[in-house]
């Protein structure tokens, strides 16, 4: 498995390739797709796959004449897209600077930019890995350097160093880390490395005892269990805590109740970027993602929706 080292993050990249034009031409840029029909491709951000193509997989359900390809890529290389307007529709977890809204609006391109639900950030271990509770304190301190070792934070831990993995070096997830974990601060830590996937990630954790991955929550769902309480079991997922001392108690994991009332720390929106002054097909299914379906689905795939009744039951469980 190839893995790149990070030490901070890069900047764009100018790539030239053609998807589909979403120029305002009076000729429609050779498109014939409509609201609910044609063939387009779309692009979103790596770490939302799972989320985007089931929406995408029920969009075409209910509109079987519509064909909507989804490219999965980095962060950055989706922001290019839309910039160069070689796709009219864009998933991923920042919206538009003003500097790049304002480039679109040079180009007589006006964005539609709204957010679909919000997704946690995770951090994954290996399964048989009982060191499952971390504050944010720690995770700083790992990021930048200041600890190496399990058994600086796990007394008695035998795992040796952190073994750090990111789903990829210009991906949403790495952003994240870095504006809002460090405040802006770059990795410095030549134990923190990428692959290319968050399923790459995955699987590294799964084979490597000392790993921690950090990826989005969408990837961890087990899709037999509706109610969003069960991960899937070839890793364990940590559980995180704002105290100091991470304990059990005062830890917790990224489900969709502790997104909801702050108790998990790593909580990150989850935007549609559309660019398609014809307002055709992308526009079409960026509004069906906020729609009520559209909400439920973003709901099933362990996502907290960003409309919609949220219901919170309290169970109490009986001791024999």
């Amino acid at each position: 498995m190839k893995r790149t080292f990070i030490y901070t993050v890069f900047g764009l990249m100018v790539v030239g390739s053609m998807l589909v034009s979403c120029d305002n031409s009076d000729k429609r840029g050779g498109r014939t797709d409509t609201e609910t029909s044609g063939e387009v491709t779309i692009v979103a951000d790596e770490s939302l796959k799972p989320v985007i193509q089931e929406l995408i997989d029920q969009f075409e359900f209910k509109w079987p004449k519509a064909k909507i390809n989804l490219k999965d890529t980095t962060e950055n290389r989706g922001f290019e897209m839309i910039r160069d307007m070689q796709t009219c529709l864009l998933f991923t977890t920042r919206p538009l600077k003003d500097s790049e809204e304002a480039y679109l609006k040079t180009k007589k391109q006006i964005p539609s930019v709204f957010p679909i639900g919000y997704d946690g950030l995770s951090l994954i271990i290996h399964p048989q890995n009982n060191d499952s509770c971390i504050s944010v304190k720690n995770i700083k301190q790992i990021l930048q350097g200041e600890i190496t070792q399990w058994n600086e934070i796990y007394k008695g831990s035998k795992l040796g160093k952190f073994d750090v993995v990111f789903d990829n070096k210009e991906s949403a997830t790495l952003h994240y880390v870095v504006d809002s974990i460090l405040d802006g601060k770059p990795i410095d830590n030549p134990n923190i490395t990428a692959v290319n996937t968050s399923a790459e990630v995955i699987e590294y954790v799964h084979n490597t005892p000392n790993a921690i991955g950090i990826i989005g929550s969408n990837w961890l769902n087990d899709k037999g269990d509706s109610t969003n309480l069960t991960f899937i079991n070839k890793i364990r997922v940590m559980k995180v805590s704002v105290i100091d001392e991470a304990t059990a108690s005062n830890s917790w994991k990224p489900y969709q109740v502790y997104l909801l009332d702050g108790r998990y720390p790593f909580a990150r929106t989850v935007y549609a970027i559309c660019v398609d002054p014809q307002r055709k097909l992308p526009w079409s299914f960026a509004n069906y993602t906020t729609s009520p379906t559209g909400q439920l689905i973003v709901k099933r795939s362990g996502l907290l929706p960003y409309r919609g009744d949220i219901t919170i039951k309290k169970v109490n469980i009986k001791k024999n």
